[in-house]
């Protein structure tokens, strides 16, 4: 044969079931190998250029799956907040007429179990009654700092001008980071996010989730959720951070402001956080803090044309990454792609169908493996069995939401 593999045997105490996804793997592709060895020394023709197309496909996606993804599925969950220093933390929130959000989520906040720590929302031009609410609560909440800002001096919209403010008034170096529709899955969020920096960390990055609820929309919006974080997370371990979600996200003010703040994109309106911590990793150090207990939780969009405008806004930031994360993002993005539109090709060809299947099958085996043991470490309880189904809705959605975006710019903050 000219492919070959050398089987490398893995510790089931390590990861139970790794040497079984392995072997299956590994020996399916090995098929999927002779033949490709087959068809070099057979001669070509178009269902044999699609097959060998949908072959190369399949093996980035598993090396995106096993060199990347398998990295959260193996790491452990860190629990030193009886061990790490207790340093002060300042907790900044923007807010723009969230009378609602700030009325059930900011006592949360305002209660963790923290020793030394203070919450400053800025107030950001809101028309509603959050003014009076957080004056009421600044009387029985020493600790809450309100800054309102009755007119928004920056020609720029966005959360970046309000949050500057928050950041520069901000008495301690360690800031954290949620949204106002955001409540922390516990009273040691704080704690737990605060317990992941050490000397040569300045960024945490945070695991932001949504409420389950019923309905694909939810769904879809969970599943996701999870996959952006599993991403982001397994980059950060892969020592390649590049972005991190403002619903649940820490570092440091000397950071903030050797940074010069969010000047060199300024311009964009969306970015507050990823693209903050696209440019501020190049600088410090960035680890990841998956505790249960260090969960944020929102509400999801409840229709699907918020998530369609949310989406556009999240999507419009992208283009702004460093050159290795465009790259890297877009390869799996592209033979993701690929490989579904090839495998229709080789079904409907007929000529390389049980070939075909097999591929699916081995790519679904490593989803369902990875996906699962990574959502349980993150906290999302979904379904991956059926991973494909929603992984081709959210492409559909996603090819939706370029195409608006190449036509007319999303909209802003509100």
């Amino acid at each position: 044969m000219i492919f070959r593999y050398v089987p490398i045997k893995i510790s089931t105490s390590v990861f139970p079931v790794a040497n079984t996804a392995y072997f299956c793997t590994m020996y399916s592709l090995e098929i999927l190998l002779r033949e490709w060895e087959r068809l070099w020394t057979a001669g070509w023709d178009w269902q044999k250029v699609l097959f060998a197309a949908f072959s190369a496909a399949l093996l980035i996606q598993l090396l995106y799956y096993w060199l990347f993804y398998f990295r959260l599925s193996l790491y452990k969950v860190k629990n030193n907040i009886y061990t790490a220093e207790r340093k002060p933390v300042s907790v900044v929130i923007a807010a723009r007429d969230e009378y609602r959000n700030l009325l059930d989520n900011l006592p949360a906040i305002l209660e963790q179990d923290y020793p030394k720590f203070e919450v400053i929302v800025v107030n950001n031009e809101s028309t509603d009654d959050s003014q009076s609410l957080l004056k009421n609560f600044q009387l029985q909440y020493p600790h809450l700092r309100v800054i309102n800002l009755e007119k928004n001096y920056n020609f720029i919209k966005g959360k970046k001008f309000p949050l500057s403010i928050g950041i520069r008034a901000a008495k301690y170096d360690t800031l954290l980071f949620t949204d106002a529709d955001c409540i922390p899955s516990s009273p040691h969020w704080i704690n737990h996010m605060q317990s992941a920096f050490n000397q040569k960390t300045g960024i945490v990055l945070g695991v932001g989730q949504y409420q389950p609820g019923k309905g694909l929309l939810n769904l879809l919006i969970r599943y996701e959720t999870f996959f952006v974080s599993q991403q982001y997370l397994s980059y950060a371990l892969a020592q390649i951070p590049y972005m991190g979600v403002g619903r649940n996200l820490a570092y440091r003010k000397s950071l903030f402001l050797s940074q010069k703040g969010f000047i060199s994109h300024y311009n964009i309106p969306g970015g507050d956080d990823d693209l903050f911590v696209n440019r501020a990793s190049t600088e410090t150090g960035v680890d990841i803090q998956i505790h249960p207990d260090s969960f944020t939780i929102s509400r999801p969009a409840t229709s699907f044309r918020k998530y369609f405008i949310q989406k556009r806004r999240h999507f419009s930031t992208a283009q702004y990454y460093r050159p290795v994360h465009r790259w890297l993002l877009g390869l799996f993005t592209a033979t993701q792609l690929l490989f579904w539109i090839f495998l229709a090709g080789l079904i409907a060809a007929g000529g390389f169908l049980l070939l075909a299947l097999s591929g699916l099958l081995i790519r679904w085996i490593s989803q369902v493996i990875i996906n699962k043991t990574s959502g349980k470490k993150t906290g999302f309880q979904i379904l991956f069995v059926f991973s494909p189904v929603l992984e081709l809705l959210l492409l559909g959605i996603h090819t939706a939401v370029y195409s608006a975006n190449i036509f007319r710019k999303p909209g802003r903050w509100r």
